[in-house]
Parts: C-alpha cells; structure tokens; sequence
C-alpha cells in the first residue's frame, strides 16, 4: 500500500468510525420463520426497467446465449422491505462476536467488544481549573516569592499542606495543595508585591475552579456501553481513563464481485460497453458501513469464474453486482443453487432494486447479498440487505429509525416501497425541519443520489407533501447547498 492509499483508507475509516470483523457462530438457531427459501429462477414477468440488472439493457449485448432452464414451481412473492431488513439483521447477529484487544491507534472506527470501565478516578486527584492561586482560609494571603504549582511537575515541600492564611501560584491542571479552600483565578487577584500579599474584591467560595479528585468518574464506573462505534473523543476517554488497548469487535471483511461483459474500468463508454459505477462505488460506501473491503474483482458474465471466487472467498460478506434476475447470463442464482447455498431472501417488494438477494453459503460460511446491477437499485440494495447485515456482523446497534416531513408530493409504486433520495433542509419562517425528495432517482441514476443526505421510504401508493416518512441516513455529511436547485 502506498503513502497516499494509506492515507486515503485512513480517510475513509474516520468517516465510517464503525467496525468490526470474523467472528465464531453457531447459526443453528436461525429460523424458518426468517428464511425465505425461493426458487433459483426469478419471476418472468419482472420489471425490465426496474430491474434489468445491468447498468444498460441487456439486449445491447448481440452474443447468443443458451436458454435458461424452465423454473421448476412457481415462485413465492418478494419479501416485504421491512421484514427483508429484519431478516438481514438477524443474519448478522447469527452469532457470538469475536473479540480483539486493539491498541489505541488502531481502534479508531471499531466498536467496543465490552463496556469501557474507568481505571482510575477521574481527575485522580484535586486540580486547578485555571491559572491563578491556591488559597486557604479567609484573606488576604500571603505568599512565598518564586514559588509556584505547575502541572505535571512533583510537589513540592510547599505544596504538600496549606496553612489557612496563605496562597501560592497554580496552573491549570496542577495538583492543588492539602488544605486548599478555593483557586482565584489570576484575573480576579490583587497581588501586592511589597507586601508579598494576595486579595480579591470577588466573594471567594470554597472549593471554586477546583476540579475535585473523580468528578468525571470514580474507578469502576462505566464511562460507554458495549456497541459504541470508537470514536476520537471515545480515544481520549479512554486515554484520559488509563487505558492502552480496547476491546473491540474485527470489522467484517467483504469482497466485491463486479459481474457483466458490458463494463469498462476506464475511459468513455463506447461500441455498447459502459462504465462501472459499482467498483468504484461500493468499496468507499461499504467501508463507511464500517467493513474492510477488499479491492473489485470483475469477473465479467462467466459462471464458473464467479463459482470459483465464491468457494475461494475468506470474508464474511461477499457482494456480488449483477446477475441476480432471470436472464441467460444471469448466473448468480444457478451458481448459488449448485453450492447448496440458503437463500434467506429472494426479493424485496422495494423499488428500485427488487431482485435483490440475500443467501449464506454454508452454514459456517460467508454471507452473500446480491445487488442488481443499476446503480440506484444496488444502493437500495446496499441499504436494505448489507448495512443491517454489517451492523450485526460489527456489533453495531441498527440505525434508529426517525421520521421527517417531506416537502413534496411524492408518487409511490402500487404494491411495493419506494427508496427515494432526499436532502434535508431548515424550516423558514419557523417552520419545521424537512426532507425535499431529489430527481434522477431511476434504478439507473446516481444523480439524485449523489447530492442525497438520505433516502425517504415511501409506502405504497405515495404519501402527500406534508406527510411523514421514515428516512434512511447515509453515511456522509448533508449534501451542499448546490443541490437545491440542480436537483429539487
């Protein structure tokens, strides 16, 4: 790895702040109530613009291929959206979470393994809280010249004990002397020099701009609960709070399969090839979801490639990105069926994306989720099945969900969810806080996507300006101010 990619994944691991990884699991446990076993071909009757899966139309492609076999049953109706992501969540939390013990500089972004206890008292001894004097008893006081109190430095004979009647000079963070009534602060102090005397005109109360011994916390006393993503400012208390190492669950480690003979790595789309945006894609966002991820492999429309690079996998989630309907190149579903995976879900009545797909390739093995391969369906896809699937491989909470009022009507689809982008925005005129749903948000665009701050999830039918919605976040800050009118 380069300096710059270092940097780079460095980057993105401070933006994700979540983690996690391998894990022991007895999945034996998982129900047939959450399983939706499917046949290994798809509806015939689907959607082509919805869920062609190819970023282009697949007739585009003049190469014959054979026939697909026939399905041998009818297939079952797609999963509803909300029960798809509760059986995803569910499949992550298949079993125990494996535990490391990471040292500081390397536990940014993973999620505690076990609740952070404090090792010490915090602060462990009585300080000041500002730059000035330590005094006892009432005054004037008078002090000793060229002594003084500073943090971190060893006490000295004066500062063991303070007799009532004197002061002497302290920084912020010193340990205060026994004995010590209060800390004026050096701009409320009167110093006469000749005198060697302290005063103030400021009523002095005991024990101000003290910071007494275990006012944050006492030794013991749980500081975070089990499942906080590491933060910077969960470093520092950890630091603060003596410890060199945490306890943290391993990030799941993903591979991304990129399938379709249609798709270039680099340069202008041309002679019916276009563009991956899946590759390139898909490794930031699900690092964000706080995996490692390994580098896109394309493997192209070739089933035993993709056969190959599932049994040769040691992640613990595979995404593949294409493939997943019913068409003569569409392998994923054959392939899953020849390694006896268990399909956990084989469709999601979401638009777009719905042949989407969750399967577990054996029952110690890997996950699988399946994306479509438009861009806007593989995100849907991403958010339904892979990001609760990751939480519970992470040990992270799922996403809480909240409601927002979207400020639009918003058309809906007459039996299924809808997964629209949106971006927040700040009431005017003391008006609430709203989502305004984007355009460009076909199964095809990433154009509303790429200015969203989250995706609203429309019920059936639409829902009306003014109504609310459950709001799924992404992973990165709200979309810019330009968005407004490009995109609204």
């Amino acid at each position: 790895m380069t300096g710059d990619d270092a940097e780079e994944l460095a980057v993105e691991q401070a933006l994700a702040l979540v983690g996690g990884r391998n894990r022991a699991r007895n999945r034996a446990d998982d129900q047939a109530g959450d399983q939706v076993p499917r046949n290994q071909n798809r509806r015939e009757h689907q959607d082509r613009s919805e869920h062609q899966n190819r970023s282009e139309p697949t007739n585009q492609d003049p190469t014959p291929h054979p026939t697909p076999p026939a399905p041998v049953s009818p297939t079952t109706p797609d999963l509803l959206w909300d029960r798809a992501r509760a059986v995803a969540a569910r499949a992550g939390r298949g079993g125990p979470l494996a535990v490391v013990r990471l040292p500081l500089d390397r536990a940014l972004g993973h999620v505690l393994a076990e609740p952070l206890a404090a090792l010490t008292d915090l602060p462990s001894f009585d300080t000041s809280a500002m730059d000035g004097w330590a005094v006892a008893g009432p005054g004037p006081w008078t002090y000793e010249e060229g002594v003084s109190l500073l943090a971190g430095v060893g006490e000295s004979p004066t500062a063991t004990r303070l007799p009532d009647g004197t002061a002497v000079r302290i920084a912020t963070g010193a340990r205060t002397p026994a004995d010590t009534t209060a800390v004026i602060r050096s701009e409320h102090a009167q110093v006469d020099e000749a005198r060697a005397l302290v005063s103030t005109r400021r009523p002095v109360v005991t024990g101000q701009d003290i910071r007494p011994r275990g006012q944050e916390c006492r030794s013991g006393d749980r500081l975070v609960p089990a499942g906080t993503v590491v933060t910077p400012a969960v470093l520092g208390l950890a630091a603060a709070a003596g410890y060199d190492a945490l306890p943290a669950v391993p990030r799941p480690r993903v591979d991304v399969l990129v399938l379709g003979d249609e798709l270039l790595a680099a340069g202008l789309p041309h002679d019916g090839l276009i563009r991956d945006a899946l590759g390139p894609m898909l490794g930031p966002w699900l690092r964000a979801l706080g995996a490692e991820v390994s580098g896109p492999r394309r493997l192209g429309d070739d089933a035993e490639a993709l056969r190959e690079a599932l049994t040769s996998s040691d992640a613990d989630l595979i995404v593949t990105t294409g493939g997943t309907a019913s068409g003569p190149v569409d392998h994923v579903h054959p392939v899953l069926a020849a390694l006896g995976a268990e399909l956990l879900v084989d469709g999601v009545a979401v638009r777009p994306g719905h042949p989407m797909l969750l399967a577990r390739l054996s029952p110690d093995g890997p996950h699988l989720v399946g994306l479509p391969g438009n861009p806007l369906a593989a995100v849907s896809g991403l958010l339904t099945l892979a990001e609760p699937l990751l939480a519970g491989l992470a040990g992270r909470p799922a996403q809480d969900a909240y409601r927002a009022l979207v400020h639009a009507d918003v058309p809906g689809h007459p039996h299924d969810t809808r997964l629209v982008p949106v971006v927040h925005r700040a009431g005017r005129a003391g008006g609430r806080d709203h989502v305004a749903p984007l355009r460009y948000n076909g199964p095809a665009m990433l154009r509303g996507i790429a200015a969203a701050d989250g995706l609203a999830v429309v019920p059936a039918g639409g829902v009306r300006s003014g109504t609310e919605v459950e709001i799924l976040d992404l992973p990165w800050a709200p979309a810019t101010p330009w968005t407004e009118g490009c995109f609204t």
